[in-house]
């Protein structure tokens, strides 16, 4: 799990929680670098390359370990469970995927697995 937000303190601003294997990395990669300046040189690609504007107005922010996420989620979302989310999440997510629990995300079922959901 990872928080990210979006995008900027001079403008409206939203909280999400983003799933996946190795989440917080990939997040990290597709932002680019905190240091504007840094980031549109060596990632002009990056999220930040391309709209930050200062260090500090870099449009977007993302944990930076799995245990911040778990700070930063229970700080925006104080009702966040992951249990819950699990429970009623997985259900809108069936037909070709299926939870892996304990990595806590979703894989696209073989098709011999989705004949049988």
């Amino acid at each position: 799990l990872l928080l990210l937000l979006g995008p900027s303190r001079s403008g409206p601003m939203w909280a999400y929680i983003l799933a996946h294997e190795n989440a917080v990395p990939r997040w990290r990669s597709l932002m680019g670098p905190t240091k504007v300046f840094r980031a549109r040189h060596s990632d002009p690609d990056s999220i930040r390359g391309a709209y930050g504007l200062t260090d500090t107005r870099n449009t977007t922010h993302g944990s930076d370990s799995p245990a911040s996420a778990s700070r930063e989620i229970a700080f925006f979302f104080p009702e966040f469970a992951m249990s819950g989310a699990v429970r009623s999440g997985e259900p809108r997510l069936r037909g070709a995927r299926c939870l892996r629990p304990r990595a806590a995300v979703h894989r696209v079922l073989r098709a011999d697995e989705a004949q049988g959901t």
